[in-house]
């Protein structure tokens, strides 16, 4: 299990603006200036921070289910079992990556990343219509 969630670690700690750190809960916390995206923990939990509305729909499409201690959160929990599992689980840190970077630039709450074209990314990732909207 350490091996695949070191994968996803190793990946996502190389995104444009992403801080990777220690969990208070532990695990890797990853943070895109002062948002968390996410964070994974060494057993294969993986909690990923959503708006409401993305995340009920996220749990409706079966991409990943409720927060397991919080499930009316905006929060999620995908389980990581396997190497099978590291591209759906990078597929949703990547979603939330591009929300929290979108909702970031419409408040001007910290700088962009100029590199980074959200739209373009999200129609990379092919989510569903629905999801698309609430995006």
């Amino acid at each position: 299990m350490t091996d695949t969630v070191d994968t996803i670690v190793a990946e996502v700690s190389g995104w444009d603006g992403v801080n990777a750190g220690e969990h208070r809960y532990g695990g890797t916390e990853f943070a895109l200036g002062p948002r968390e995206i996410g964070h994974v923990h060494r057993w294969g939990i993986l909690d990923i921070a959503f708006p409401r509305r993305v995340r009920n729909e996220l749990v409706a499409e079966g991409k990943t289910g409720p927060h397991h201690i919080y499930p009316e959160s905006g929060w999620t929990t995908f389980r990581v079992e396997g190497p099978d599992d590291v591209d759906e689980a990078l597929w949703l840190l990547r979603l939330s990556y591009l929300s929290h970077a979108a909702a970031m630039s419409r408040s001007a709450e910290t700088e962009t990343l100029p590199s980074l074209d959200v739209g373009a990314e999200i129609d990379a990732l092919e989510p569903s219509d629905e999801l698309r909207a609430l995006l």
